[in-house]
């Protein structure tokens, strides 16, 4: 067993050089005793010996140590993720030099691994920032780091407002189903995945608009209707339609001539039909641009001279298509005046890089208002159920929203809510997102 225990290397050096030093101080009063030395001279020489091997043994001492404390301090460096900082050995050969060398590739090492995740973490939040669904980040937390510009979509105001909010300031609950978005439970569908950032763990949220989904597989499927109904009907009416107009310019009875023109007229009206519902689902090409709000505003109420059509506009500018956008806004303000409406008002605000439009009537409101932009679906007795699924194909090929609800029981009519982003690019189609 061993005769000190020590609990730490310096008490160890100290005890086995002050050992050495005892026993050879004790050995060299025995020697000047033996000497015959008066006994001032011994006591000088022992005190001079005294000190000299002091210095020696603290020397000794602090050059075995400075070895492992630059290794420590290197270690600390690395612990804060700083790993520019290398610590020199004392000495050039041996385990000491080794230990700071196997440091200095440990260093680099995790450099190289930390500039890789550094890499990921920046690609990630690039495809966060390109794509249009609101994501989500929050921190090891739980407080939201990061979110992309959709997060206005979702809660009406930039992420940065947020920065640094709960989850359930967000009215976000986690759940045994996962989580959930309160009052909305219905339209949008959470995913949620983990990733590393900075040696922290963070949670992104995936927010995914289960009616634009929905909504895409109904389009898709009219579209498919339509065409195989647009095909048969067509093959049909061609034939027919020359048959009669053939029959109709050789028949020398009136009658016969006048029912023939009426089957001819018909089928042009069918053919029609069928070509102006197959261009419900097409990508529209769009043209957009910035349109001065002022002469949009006249050329709409000179177009509608005869309706009281009030026009306020805060933002001076609007990014859009000028024809299809003018033809939505014909669209809804003849819907609002054949509902009796006797005054429009068509209000337009900017906020959150979004350009808000509402439009206003004081008719009679709508009975049904759940299939509204459903195709072929129209509360009209001459209606084609066309207009209102054109109007939100261009809108949301925009990039934009459309809404339409009825005004409190206290009012008459309806208010239509679109909202269109600010000169971004359009977005893709509901139609061509359900194809890929």
């Amino acid at each position: 067993m061993p005769i000190f225990k020590s609990k730490s290397l310096s008490a160890y050096i100290l005890w086995v050089s002050g050992c050495f030093s005892i026993l050879f101080i004790l050995a060299l009063a025995w020697i000047l005793v033996a000497a015959d030395w008066q006994a001032w001279n011994i006591g000088l020489s022992l005190v001079v010996a005294c000190l000299f091997f002091l210095v020696v043994v603290i020397r000794f001492k602090n050059r075995v140590m400075s070895s492992f404390e630059r290794a420590l301090l290197h270690i600390e460096a690395v612990k804060v993720e700083d790993y520019n900082q290398y610590a020199k050995s004392e000495f050039n050969e041996g385990v000491t030099a080794q230990l700071h060398n196997e440091l200095t590739l440990l260093s680099e090492q995790m450099q190289t691994h930390k500039s890789q995740y550094d890499q990921h973490a920046l690609l990630l939040y690039q495809l966060i920032d390109q794509l249009d669904t609101p994501m989500l980040v929050f921190n090891q937390k739980q407080k939201l780091s990061y979110a992309n510009a959709a997060f206005s979509s979702l809660f009406g105001q930039p992420w940065q407002m947020y920065r640094l909010a709960s989850p359930k300031l967000l009215g976000l609950t986690y759940t045994d189903k996962g989580w959930r978005l309160a009052g909305k439970e219905q339209q949008w569908h959470v995913s949620q995945s983990e990733f590393i950032d900075s040696g922290e763990r963070h949670q992104l949220l995936v927010f995914s608009n289960i009616d634009s989904a929905i909504r895409a597989s109904q389009l898709n499927a009219w579209q498919q209707i339509i065409r195989v109904m647009g095909h048969e009907i067509r093959n049909s009416l061609t034939p027919v339609s020359s048959l009669a107009e053939s029959l109709g310019s050789k028949s020398n009875s009136p009658r016969e001539k006048q029912a023939l023109d009426v089957i001819a007229e018909r089928c042009h009206h069918l053919q029609d039909f069928v070509s102006r519902y197959s261009s419900l689902s097409q990508n529209l090409n769009l043209d957009l641009q910035t349109i001065n709000l002022a002469t949009f505003a006249e050329r709409l109420q000179g177009l509608f001279s005869k309706q009281d059509v009030t026009f306020v506009s805060k933002p001076q500018w609007l990014w859009a298509d000028p024809t299809f956008i003018e033809q939505v806004f014909i669209n809804l303000l003849k819907n609002a005046f054949e509902a009796e409406a006797t005054k429009v008002t068509i209000k337009i605000t900017e906020k959150n890089q979004y350009s808000i439009i509402k439009i206003t009537d004081n008719g009679h409101g709508l009975a049904n208002t759940d299939n509204l932009f459903v195709p072929l679906f129209t509360t009209k007795q001459q209606g084609q159920g066309i207009g209102l699924t054109f109007c939100r194909n261009i809108i949301e090929q925009h990039g934009g929203s459309i809404e339409i609800k009825n005004n409190p029981s206290s009012q008459k009519g309806m208010t239509v809510s679109i909202l269109l982003p600010v000169e971004v690019k359009p977005k893709q189609s509901p139609i061509d997102s359900a194809k890929a």
